[in-house]
């Protein structure tokens, strides 16, 4: 009997190797893996808000608007509940990334305003602030690709025979993404960099 239900075993194994079951389990994984580095990257980014607020208000409190502006967006970024569940609801992934496109925004309009006072890009902290909030972003964008292809494969992995079935099986559903407005924008990760030209424009929520 006890060998009977090793066999048993062993086949089932087989079977769900077969339609697929660790390649989708495995994926999956990855996906998990790729969304808390986006978390992480973005979570960076946050922290970095209040110093450097601090620090251009030491050089330019009048720019009230702008303050306000970057405060209330990293109000909202905070206020959505980030649970493992977000990244599976379209509507709250279409909040979140709509959150940190303002956020994203709001600090480059800040940013901007170190072109109006000498002093402030002079100031070592505020450089240092810069050059930190420049590697947060290419962080983001390149956390962000990642997760990108990781939901692209998940996706694409679980609609293809045998394994719809099996993921049908088990409860994987498709995955919803980053809508990608400008694929190069996704590839490319932008440079924070006001120190020279004019004031950059906001950059659109992705």
């Amino acid at each position: 009997m006890k060998t009977l239900r090793v066999l048993v075993l062993l086949l089932l194994v087989s079977m769900l190797s077969g339609c697929g079951y660790n390649a989708i389990q495995k994926q999956d994984e990855v996906v998990k893996a790729q969304w808390s580095e986006v978390l992480n990257q973005y979570q960076r980014r946050a922290d970095l808000v209040p110093n450097l607020v601090n620090t251009v208000k030491g050089y330019a409190a009048h720019e009230e608007k702008v303050f306000s502006e970057v405060t209330e967006a990293r109000s909202r970024v905070g206020s959505i509940q980030v649970t493992p569940e977000l990244a599976n609801d379209p509507e709250a992934l279409s909040k979140f990334q709509a959150a940190q496109g303002q956020l994203t925004g709001a600090l480059s309009r800040l940013m901007a305003v170190s072109e109006r006072y000498p002093d402030l890009k002079a100031n070592g902290v505020f450089q240092n602030l810069q050059a930190q909030l420049e590697g947060t972003e290419n962080r983001i964008a390149v956390a962000r690709n990642r997760y990108i292809q990781a939901v692209q494969q998940y996706n694409s992995l679980i609609r293809t025979f045998p394994n719809n079935l099996t993921a049908k099986m088990f409860g994987y559903q498709v995955k919803p993404n980053f809508s990608v407005e400008n694929e190069k924008a996704i590839s490319t990760a932008p440079t924070v960099d006001f120190g020279t030209g004019a004031p950059a424009p906001a950059a659109s929520a992705h």
